[in-house]
């Protein structure tokens, strides 16, 4: 392990062998690290942290710290980042609030300088969070979902799998899998760019525009078009993008939709 002269790392902390650690990185309780990851000058880890393997954090990076929550009295929480992820300068990521629990992010995931992870946050897998992405508390990302430059995400939304969250957005209410919003957080569409360069095929695309606009472009509430979209939604794409909406939610579901813009 190649470890600069002025890192301190915790006798508590077990990190593997095969890691970089750079200058004036402190690793501080009993945080594990994996396989081949590089640990850059003076990034800090903290804390019940673990991070998998051929990870690479970058300068200024802070993981693991307690959570900004005034519940939290210092209870023992965790902080589970995957394998592969990149987390960059100035990133912060808390751990959980309350005892046992966990704040999650991953694999391949990549958080761009001066994002924010908040406690009890669960993110997917090949998340993207752009330079200076806020999560509040409890947010949850799906999988290959992307926030974009300084949105804000309010605590407890849900931000659905493939979803695209416009720069500066304000992000109140909890995103669909597969759709875009714009900087007020309405819908705008499908993410129909991101569906096709991730190889989706042809049916689940056409599924999910024709759900899209049953539940968006009808006019009729959601109760109304649930039996009509069930008998539309065959592929397991459509199926998971319909469950979203009779799925528990703290915030509700974004509804109002740009209709300039939405396809």
């Amino acid at each position: 392990m190649a470890v600069h002269p002025t890192a301190v790392i915790d006798s508590l902390a077990v990190v593997d062998p095969t890691c970089e650690i750079g200058p004036h990185v402190v690793i501080d309780g009993p945080v594990q690290i994996g396989p081949g990851c590089q640990i850059s000058p003076s990034a800090i880890i903290m804390g019940h942290t673990t991070i998998g393997a051929n990870c690479s954090i970058h300068s200024h990076a802070v993981i693991g710290d307690i959570p900004q929550d005034h519940r939290y009295e210092k209870q023992e929480t965790y902080c589970v980042i995957g394998n592969h992820c990149v987390i960059r300068e100035g990133v912060t990521i808390h751990r959980a609030v309350l005892n046992g629990e966990s704040t999650i992010i991953g694999n391949d995931c990549y958080l761009m300088t001066n994002s924010h992870v908040g406690h009890d946050c669960i993110l997917g897998n090949e998340v993207t969070l752009v330079s200076g992405a806020l999560l509040g508390g409890h947010v949850t990302v799906g999988n290959k979902a992307i926030i974009s430059g300084n949105a804000a995400v309010h605590q407890f939304v849900r931000v659905g799998d493939m979803a695209m969250v416009s720069g500066l957005a304000k992000v109140v209410q909890d995103v669909p899998p597969y759709l875009m919003t714009d900087r007020d957080g309405s819908i705008v569409g499908l993410n129909s760019v991101g569906l096709k360069r991730a190889n989706y095929s042809i049916e689940e695309r056409q599924e999910l525009k024709t759900l899209f606009k049953l539940i968006y472009r009808s006019g009729m509430p959601f109760h109304r078009v649930a039996d009509l979209a069930h008998e539309v939604a065959t592929t397991e794409t459509g199926k998971l993008f319909l469950n979203f909406f009779n799925s528990d939610s703290s915030r509700g579901i974004r509804k109002s939709v740009n209709r300039k813009k939405a396809a």
